[in-house]
């Protein structure tokens, strides 16, 4: 499942970052690591927001597909 499946208001973890690697640099940077807990805040207009490391980040849903994730135990 991506990012950009999940539903609001739902916590998943990341598992693996797609797409170019200095994308997945830049996103690590901005806490998008591998294993970190994520939350959907919310949709719209080709978008979305999360909440990763107490922080709200917007992200277009092209981008959001390239980011694999799993539900959390």
């Amino acid at each position: 499942m991506t990012l950009n499946d999940v539903p609001i208001g739902a916590s998943v973890r990341i598992r693996r970052l797609g797409g170019r690697p200095e994308m997945s640099v830049r996103l690590r940077e901005l806490g998008f690591c591998e294993n970190a807990l994520i939350r959907c805040i919310s949709r719209g207009y080709g978008s979305i927001i999360c909440e990763v490391s107490h922080t709200r980040v917007g992200l277009d849903s092209t981008l959001a597909r390239r980011i694999h994730v799993s539900e959390t135990e």
